[in-house]
């Protein structure tokens, strides 16, 4: 009898090894890969987001293959990381409407932990939980898997996979208008930790000039002699507001507009460097003085990098002249490290919503009114007082109604329930506003108050009704590009007792950037070398800033400034 065919043969003996092995060993090994594959499809749309996930699945998987040689359980913890990344990055998409990507790794702080261990008080169990789940479930992978996968290929594999992802986020960076959209959450991470890392050796955290030609000196604390009396200066961050009228086709209430103007009759515009929610790129400006735009792809995080580094800003400026300086913040403090950033550029006194009593997002009329009742324990001691007044009624979302028993006059213009809520919130917003005034005058009879309000970006719909014929790609561009249409909100100055006065830094349209200059223009306030220096490129570049010649006067200021020591660590 002719004996078997060898490939029968080799085919049996495969068979048996394998049944030796046991089905369940080898599920172990395959339902991770099974498990990411499933994922990937769910959550990757298009080829090359699916191919970096791949990718990016290989760089995990060969890394702890590398470092364990089971690749069961390597395939386990990166199902594990890769599943956790998701869930963060959906939570921070509901949270602040964008993914998470590489950057959050790269400025990780306790302020990030404290704000997630505040909205989620049970956080902290849930995660001791699931740890006391996932140690035995590990160990038990551990005895399982029946391969063991030499470290030199291994490691080899993942250098490889490492070198391919480099090459393709290079040759097709993602955009980052994409960071806005709900899906890709692996790819997108993975891409932004190549060109973040890669921008990082360019030029650090914030880009600057390598050397300066000259110097800016810094100024004396007692060298701050303003002619007059100094007024109070409240600055009012009025939420998402700019004129909708912008937007052909709007229908609006009769008496629209006037919010928008200043004591002398004119509606100036402010050129926002941010649309549609990250409020904190406006926060930096006002405050900071300077531009978000000069931290690159790191600019989404800009108040969590500069706490502790930019020490430059309207309340320090204001604190040399002799001013008391409070914030009334709607949120928790540690959101994007507003309290440490805020303390940095010389607030003295923060009251986030924990300290206010706030409960969820309140209507103006419960900041102004926590602001009256802090400046009137204030003005005992006589020091004139910089209050800077942070709103958020009219925060998205504009689907639902806020306080319905709130404006029950309202009668609907007759567009959009979205932009007719919207219109609703700014007309309560301006009656808060005036009822505010009104308070300040018959609280304080004798006092002087500048009052500065401004829109801090448009909001999350603006797009859409400025271009109604754009796709998304085309209004995405459109915000790449910085096109003015899409930034300009507004800026308004009043007064109280106090004539403001006449300088030509207070211009028609300024960059958010230059607001803190204007401040201290309107009030009369001598301004120290720095903010003289910033006034003199407002000026030759009439009202723009990190737009001015394609950004090098920005880097350049950011050059005098690190050389000065006021900012340290970028």
């Amino acid at each position: 009898m002719a004996p078997a065919p060898q490939q029968n043969s080799s085919v049996a003996a495969l068979a048996g090894g394998l049944a030796a092995l046991g089905i369940w060993r080898l599920m172990a090994v395959a339902a991770p890969h099974f498990g990411a594959l499933i994922l990937m499809l769910r959550t990757e749309t298009d080829f090359g987001s699916r191919l970096c996930f791949l990718l990016t699945w290989g760089i995990l998987n060969f890394l702890f293959i590398a470092l364990l040689r089971r690749p069961a359980l390597s395939g386990a913890l990166s199902l594990t990381l890769v599943v956790v990344l998701v869930l963060l990055s959906r939570f921070k998409h509901d949270v602040v409407q964008m993914t998470a990507n590489f950057v959050d790794l790269m400025v990780i702080d306790r302020d990030t932990a404290a704000f997630l261990l505040t909205i989620f008080p049970s956080l902290r169990w849930s995660i001791i939980g699931a740890g006391l789940v996932t140690l035995p479930l590990m160990y038990a992978l551990w005895w399982l898997d029946p391969f063991r996968i030499r470290r030199l290929p291994a490691a080899a594999a993942c250098l490889a996979c490492t070198a391919a992802l480099s090459g393709y986020a290079f040759a097709w960076p993602d955009e980052a208008w994409r960071g806005y959209y709900d899906d890709g959450y692996l790819s997108k991470f993975a891409r932004s930790g190549v060109t973040a890392v890669s921008d990082f050796v360019a030029y650090g955290f914030m880009e600057s000039d390598p050397t300066a030609s000259d110097q800016l000196k810094m100024p004396l604390v007692d060298a701050c002699h303003p002619a007059g009396r100094r007024p109070n200066i409240i600055m009012i961050h009025d939420e998402s507001s700019f004129d909708i009228r912008a937007a052909s086709g709007v229908k609006v209430p009769p008496g629209y507009g006037s919010q928008f103007k200043s004591y002398d009759g004119v509606a100036r515009k402010f050129l926002a460097e941010s649309n549609g929610g990250p409020s904190w790129f406006t926060e930096y400006n006002v405050l900071a003085g300077l531009s978000s735009r000069s931290f690159g792809r790191f600019s989404y995080f800009v108040t969590r990098i500069a706490s502790g580094r930019v020490e430059r800003g309207l309340p320090l400026a204001l604190r040399r002249c002799g001013y008391d300086t409070l914030s009334l913040y709607p949120a928790f403090g540690a959101f994007m490290s507003a309290r440490n950033f805020q303390t940095t550029t010389g607030i003295q006194r923060f009251y986030d919503a924990h300290d206010l009593h706030a409960k969820d997002v309140e209507p103006d009329s419960f900041f102004y009114d926590k602001a009256l009742k802090l400046m009137a324990e204030q003005k005992t001691s006589g020091t004139p007082l910089f209050a800077f007044v942070y709103l958020a009624a009219n925060h998205f979302p504009w689907e639902t109604k806020f306080r319905p028993e709130l404006l029950p006059s309202w009668k609907r213009p007759g567009n959009t329930p979205a932009v007719d809520e919207y219109l609703r919130r700014q007309a309560m917003s301006a009656g808060d506003y005036a009822g505010f005034v009104a308070a300040l005058k018959k609280k304080f009879p004798a006092q002087p108050f500048l009052i500065v309000r401004y829109g801090d970006h448009q909001p999350e719909f603006s797009p859409q009704l400025l271009d109604p014929d754009l796709d998304e790609a085309g209004i995405g561009k459109k915000l790449m590009d910085y096109d003015p249409r899409y930034y300009a909100t507004y800026y308004a100055i009043d007064a109280v007792n106090f004539e403001p006065v006449k300088s030509p830094a207070v211009m028609d349209t300024i960059d958010a950037a230059y607001l803190p200059l204007v401040i201290q223009e309107a009030a009369g306030i001598p301004l120290d070398p720095s903010f003289e220096e910033q006034k003199a490129i407002m000026l030759r570049c009439n009202g723009a800033f990190y737009s001015c010649k394609d950004g090098a006067e920005a880097r350049r200021f950011n050059r005098l400034l690190i050389d000065a020591g006021i900012i340290k660590g970028l």
